[in-house]
């Protein structure tokens, strides 16, 4: 029969969002020598291209996971070969393999997330805002947007958790959460080397990108201690020009080092410790303003190239006790992140509207949990504490307006308590009941400096005091200071029925977004009748009740599985970062609770297996939204009216869909030739509450094609990326530049239409080669 090698492992799963990767070899013992060869045998049919491997998720949080056709949720997970196969090089890239999920980038500066999840979702840089969709890096929760849009290099899984997590992964989880869990150190020798080079085809774009990395693992004491070091560089030429100079735009340099130990002192027992270094260096955004260009193209134009740098540190320590019926584990984990940044915002040849930034975050987190199978009774139960600091300074230039540089920020403690428990109970064979229930208190205490024209200060270095008056606003304060805190319960409901190979559940759940505070404060007028209005500088938490019933069914004899899934999202007191072009600040950015509103939303994802060599998949995902209650002018012409009601919710497409496939080809002696291809679609979404701004509709093709050559762990790939060359913008943000408001003309805020937009563009087509060496 035929035996797909290392590079194209379960990438039918990688298209599916029902789909996860194969539980691991446990790493005290090598696997087969198929195996780290790059073979495996399927549990199916023979030669049925690997569609009926048992798949286990870790997002249920026990000890040694659960397969995914067994859990009650919908998931997305893929493991390390599968994004080799798919040549997935970041979190980004996730976003076209599954329905109703986007995980972008804003591109106002590298790797600030802006994801969402069946229509939960933010448009924001503002360090202060939390997510909709948490991410956790080998457990560890990252407590901002910025530094996410991570390279998937060393990754042994991705995992996609779509809908609210508020058991098991508390706040900041409404639309769902997103796993990335790093490889473990090995107590067998074993390693690789790759090298990648890959670019744009077309005239008129950039240089191309070169990627080179290796990682080696192995025992230092035998049975007791075994180590990992892992080393990856990024050298990127830039894929766009810039027509203004005929500079490349996008450059960047990456390099990450990562190190990890594995103790066992007995088979009861195990610790792991990981260590990572990141380090960044770019341009700024490379944007698009659609007043001068049409959308589509990629035609940019700016005076200023900008600049990204970036310095991080993670560390994760992983405690794991086996004791009686179940496993105690303890997760510590430490971040250290910086970032420096300069962009051209109003995306025109002139100087118009440039801003930079200074960012700085420490944070400590720490999980305690116990999971244990007493009879027909799953139970788990845990205790969660997370501290961070954040810093951040905001200087825009607009010398249309004023000389004077606009000088803003914040500085915010952030401390979370939490505890949680739930119980998976089989009340008779085949049917069984689920409830949880966590409890968070979370508390926010910071200092907040308006954005407006001042001489030039740090809030990250302490030179911008957020006490006394604005200089060049006369009897305006400076900013304020204030502390606020939230506590909430989030529980969980479901029932889950099993016949045969398939099953049917049926969930309700909670979650809550934090509530918190605006650092970019550029209308202080507006902002402080607000808080005359609510009676407080804080904006208060987003609550989200969601109904699923599913069902995920095999038949055939597993060659078709087809799982889908309908809910029903109840969203109250919406967070809402509400943006008009101002006047005066370029862009005036309010953070309020706008209104309540409702998603309906269906999803169907499947895979068939043809014959043994070929198989296809499939998926689609409808959103219906509509706002419940407006309280707040979101149209941006003066009043709350119907008009108001009748807008598109922002990050909400109606339709996604998309379909695959994979074959593979036996070459005899010569090796295994296997071919994948990906295609998905999205809607064009709303990126404003007001929706003046708009992203396009995007098609995505990706193919790939690799040669396991007859050379015992030697693989060549030939891809191409966004063959169909889509300009696809992820920003659609309104400015006043260029048009009559350049001048500085006086206009009420919100009170005009946007002359232009800050739209940083995706790159279009590329196409590349990778070498891969695996013992």
């Amino acid at each position: 029969m035929s035996k797909i090698r290392h590079s194209a492992l379960a990438v039918p799963f990688a298209i599916m969002a029902s789909t996860a990767p194969a539980q691991p070899v446990p790493a005290d013992r090598p696997p087969p020598e198929e195996e780290r060869n790059g073979a495996s045998e399927p549990d199916g049919p023979e030669g049925a291209v690997q569609a009926f491997n048992t798949i286990v998720v870790t997002g249920t949080k026990r000890r040694d996971g659960e397969a995914v056709q067994d859990v009650a949720l919908a998931v997305t997970a893929l493991d390390a070969d599968t994004l080799d196969a798919l040549n997935v090089t970041d979190i980004t890239s996730l976003s076209y393999s599954a329905p109703n999920v986007a995980l972008e980038d804003v591109g106002t500066s590298k790797g600030a997330a802006n994801f969402s999840i069946r229509g939960l979702g933010i448009n924001s840089s503002i360090p202060s805002i939390d997510p909709t969709v948490g991410v956790f890096v080998d457990g560890i929760y990252i407590g901002i947007n910025n530094g996410l849009v991570l390279d998937t290099f060393d990754l042994q899984s991705a995992e996609i958790l779509r809908g609210p997590q508020g058991i098991l992964f508390g706040r900041n989880t409404t639309g769902g959460a997103v796993l990335l869990n790093t490889s473990d150190p090995t107590d067998y020798w074993s390693g690789e080397v790759r090298a990648s080079l890959e670019g744009p085809v077309d005239a008129g774009r950039g240089g191309p990108s070169t990627t080179v990395h290796g990682i080696l693992s192995g025992p230092i004491v035998n049975d007791l201690l075994s180590f990992k070091i892992a080393g990856y560089f990024n050298d990127d030429q830039g894929y766009f020009v810039n027509t203004v100079d005929g500079s490349n735009l996008g450059a960047s340099e990456t390099s990450i080092l990562r190190a990890a130990l594995r103790f066992t002192p007995s088979n009861a027992l195990t610790l792991v410790a990981k260590y990572e270094r990141l380090e960044t260096d770019a341009d700024g955004p490379a944007a698009v303003n659609h007043a001068l260009t049409r959308r589509g193209d990629f035609d940019i134009a700016i005076d200023e190239p900008g600049l990204f740098a970036s310095d991080s540190e993670l560390v994760s320590v992983r405690l794991d006790w086996d004791v009686g019926n179940g496993t105690i584990t303890n997760i510590f984990g430490y971040r250290d992140f910086t970032q420096d940044t300069v962009g051209d915002i109003d995306a025109t040849p002139l100087f118009l509207f440039h801003s930079d930034s200074e960012l700085a975050q420490d944070q400590i987190s720490n999980e305690l949990r116990y999971s244990g199978e007493f009879g027909p009774v799953i139970f788990g139960a845990g205790l969660y504490y997370f501290q961070q600091d954040i810093a951040s300074t905001e200087r825009r230039q607009l010398p249309t307006i004023t000389p004077a540089e606009f000088n803003g920020g914040g500085r915010q403690d952030h401390e979370v308590y939490g505890a949680f428990m739930q119980v998976d109970w089989e009340v008779v064979p085949d049917l069984k009941l689920i409830a949880g229930i966590r409890y968070s208190e979370e508390s926010k205490d910071v200092a907040v400096i308006y954005v407006r024209p001042r001489p030039r200060c740090s809030v990250v270095d302490g030179t911008c005091p957020a006490t006394g008056t604005n200089p060049f606003v006369p009897g305006e304060p400076n900013g304020f200071a204030d502390d606020d805190s939230w506590s909430n319960w989030t529980p969980k409901l479901g029932i889950q029925y099993f016949t045969g190979d398939s099953q049917f559940y049926a969930t309700y759940s909670r979650g809550v977004r934090s509530g918190g505070y605006n650092f970019r404060v550029t209308t202080p007028a507006a902002f402080l009748a607000q808080v005359a209005a609510t009676g407080a500088f804080s904006f208060d938490e987003e609550k989200v009740d969601a109904y699923e019933v599913g069902a995920k069914i095999q038949a055939f004899d597993r060659r078709l599985t087809l799982n889908s899934a309908i809910f029903l999202t109840n969203i109250s007191d919406m967070q809402r970062e509400v943006n008009f072009a101002s006047a005066t600040a370029g862009v005036a950015q309010s953070i309020l609770n706008t209104a309540d509103a409702q998603i309906l939303g269906l999803e169907f994802e499947g895979r068939f297996s043809v014959t043994n060599t070929l198989l296809f998949t499939a998926n689609l995902g409808i959103l219906d939204a509509e706002y419940e209650d407006v309280r707040f002018d979101i149209s941006g012409d003066g009043v709350v009216t119907q008009a108001d009601l009748d807008l598109a919710l922002p990050r909400v497409p109606e339709a996604t869909y998309g379909f695959g496939l994979i074959h593979d080809l036996d070459l005899g002696r010569a090796g295994t030739l296997v071919t994948t291809a990906n295609f998905q679609h999205r809607d064009r979404v709303a990126f404003t509450d007001s929706n003046l701004g708009w992203v396009s509709a995007s098609d995505q093709l990706d193919a790939n094609v690799t040669w396991a050559t007859p050379i015992t762990g030697l693989e060549l790939s030939i891809f191409g990326k966004n063959l169909l060359d889509e300009a696809i913008s992820h920003n659609d943000t309104q400015t006043p530049f260029p048009g009559p408001l350049s001048t500085g003309v006086a206009v009420p805020f919100g009170q005009f239409p946007a002359a232009g937009t800050f739209s940083p563009i995706a790159e279009g087509r590329r196409l590349g080669v990778e070498a891969r060496y695996a013992f």
